[in-house]
């Protein structure tokens, strides 16, 4: 059962307090000065416009840099596919790694709004750093030089190569203090205490997730044709500027804004359970948990957090939890390192729940990481023209982001229904199986992106092009299918992922959560560098071309995708074993 539905029967059941005629929220909620506000000029869907602004320019920026990103490194800097490949997949795999360092900030010390402020200084800067490096001739290498044999193109100097990946790299940072905040952020506006608006949190997600999808959209199409066309310096520099009206929209909603306090650092609090536990390793779990020590206040000690019911798995962690002889001869209750309550030890059971579900994700966020690679490299070996019009490869990617603006609410006004009759679930699907669904179209897709470099092979072959490093006279819509059905798995893994960890995490862990959430993103890169290396390494043995040669017309890139597709149905098969025995969050 979702957390949303738990905390509805707990409202009948009268454990859980409504505050919806109350004049404040219930929430703990502060405005910007830390006072307590009302409910009637803060937060809820009128701070929500700031908020999406700011997620769609981000996003746009962003995008803008990541989708056309190979084409640069290998027409520009003069790199092979795959190492072009392997740079691209190893930073974004970073900018879903800074997240933890972004989330442990705003979880533990600034909060969320003085984090994603910070942070997004950092992202301005490295975009106006990369787009120098696209504008300067001295920051660029000559272009490549035609002879009667075959093009010379120079490669970057190390100090060219410093200046991109620097400006590269800061972006990187600065999307970390973004990415984990900025959708708790927004949920943040609404009150949890209010049934009327935590009903409207559900819809947040969605609008989120189709903001993101319209600068993903813009950047796909409007600013790759831009950068292919027009010149990378205004490809890089328009994105720049619209990260810069992203941070004037941010600021622009404070004070309407509602604000959570930071709730002390998750990771001590963490390590404070392990520990309380060992020093109490020969202490025998009460078969009564009402034994167990908890605060006696309403609200939790934890700073932002509701209590949490005490659940029987993982018992060695409750003895962190026991209230030994000599805490009750002192009356000392103090020392978190030797007592800890339900609640803290509730938290780290959460997160062990949690792990197996969050691990599936990084398989689908490998093959989530093939259309700004793979996808790509394939599409510039067909045929990209419409007449005289050339489309950037690259350009492909906008059919998975109109794919994902036709499923938003083609999901939410109709899957949603016809589910809710059939499951009678208030949602229709839980987040697991929406999530298990997109695990399923992610082998859909693999396996269409596979069948699509057959066919080209096989035309290549039949037209004597395999040697010859030249585009198939095949059309590039034919990839249409891979992109849409990664758009549509995109929708029931991402936005399934967004609820979850954002509905099951620990209330004061939300950032943290979120963070781990995008940390399967980053995952899914390096796991898609790896298998990358892994598969040049193990197909070049013997000076044989491989399966992904510089000339694919050479390889086997089929291959490839085949492989992926095997891994993602072993994947979903281990997914489907853990939801099973899933169990839920409750709060009390």
């Amino acid at each position: 059962m979702g957390s949303q539905e738990e905390e509805r029967l707990l409202l009948e059941e009268g454990v859980l307090e409504d505050t919806s005629d109350s004049l404040y929220t219930g929430d703990g909620s502060v405005d910007i000065k830390g006072n307590p506000v009302l409910k009637s000029n803060t937060g809820n869907w009128r701070a929500c416009p700031f908020i999406l602004g700011t997620e769609c320019c981000e996003r746009l920026a962003y995008y803008g840099i990541a989708t056309n990103l190979v084409s640069y490194l290998t027409k520009k800097l003069h790199e092979g596919n795959v190492p072009a490949a392997r740079n691209v997949t190893t930073w974004s795999g970073t900018c879903y790694l800074t997240p933890l360092i972004g989330a442990i900030l705003a979880d533990s010390y600034f909060g969320r709004y003085w984090t994603i402020a910070a942070f997004s200084s950092l992202y301005f800067i490295g975009m106006c750093t990369l787009t120098l490096s696209a504008t300067i001739p001295l920051l660029m290498p000559p272009e490549c030089l035609d002879t009667e044999l075959d093009a010379v193109c120079p490669s970057a100097t190390p100090a060219q190569y410093a200046v991109f990946f620097f400006g590269l790299y800061l972006i990187a940072l600065g999307t970390g203090g973004i990415k984990p905040c900025v959708s708790s952020f927004g949920a943040d506006q609404f009150d949890d205490t209010d049934s009327s608006e935590r009903i409207k949190k559900g819809s947040f997600f969605n609008w989120f997730y189709f903001s993101i999808n319209i600068g993903a959209l813009i950047s796909s199409s409007l600013i790759v044709w831009i950068q292919d066309n027009a010149g990378w310096g205004l490809g890089f520099g328009i994105p720049a500027l619209f990260m810069g009206i992203a941070i004037i929209s941010f600021f622009s909603g404070t004070s309407i804004y509602r604000f959570q306090r930071p709730g002390g650092s998750p990771i001590i609090r963490i390590c404070q359970v392990v520990v309380a536990s060992c020093r109490k390793l020969n202490l025998v779990v009460p078969e009564d948990s009402a034994l167990l020590y908890e605060h006696q206040d309403k609200n939790s000690a934890i700073e932002g957090s509701r209590k949490l019911v005490h659940t029987d798995e993982f018992k060695f962690l409750d003895k962190a939890a026991i209230v030994a002889d000599a805490e009750m001869k002192t009356g000392d209750f103090s020392n978190p390192w030797r007592l800890c309550t339900i609640t803290q030890v509730e938290e780290l059971k959460i997160l062990i729940r949690m792990f197996p579900i969050w691990a599936t994700g990084i398989v689908f966020s490998a093959v989530y990481a093939q259309m700004s690679t793979m996808f790509v490299e394939q599409g510039m070996v067909m045929d990209t023209s419409i007449g005289s019009f050339k489309i950037p490869a690259a350009s492909l990617s906008t059919f998975d982001v109109i794919s994902v603006i036709i499923w938003v609410p083609v999901y939410d006004k109709f899957l949603v229904p016809i589910a809710r009759r059939i499951t009678g679930k208030e949602r229709g699907f839980s987040e697991l199986q929406r999530m298990g669904i997109g695990l399923f179209l992610s082998v859909l897709c693999m396996s269409a992106a596979a069948i699509i470099e057959v066919c080209r092979l096989s035309l290549a072959k039949n037209l004597a092009l395999v040697h010859k490093p030249v585009a198939v006279p095949m059309s590039i819509f034919w990839q249409i299918p891979q992109y849409a059905l990664l758009g549509a798995a995109e929708v029931f893994t991402f936005i399934g992922q967004l609820e979850f960890f954002y509905d099951q995490s620990p209330d004061a862990m939300r950032s943290l959560c979120s963070a781990f959430s995008l940390l399967t993103t980053s995952l899914g890169n390096y796991l898609s560098s790896f298998i990358l290396t892994v598969v040049t390494s193990m197909t070049t043995r013997g000076g044989a071309m491989g399966w992904i040669p510089d000339n694919l017309n050479e390889g086997h890139l089929d291959y490839y995708f085949w492989l992926l597709a095997a891994l993602s149905m072993l994947n979903l098969l281990i997914y489907v074993f853990c939801a099973r025995f899933y169990k839920s969050k409750r709060s009390s």
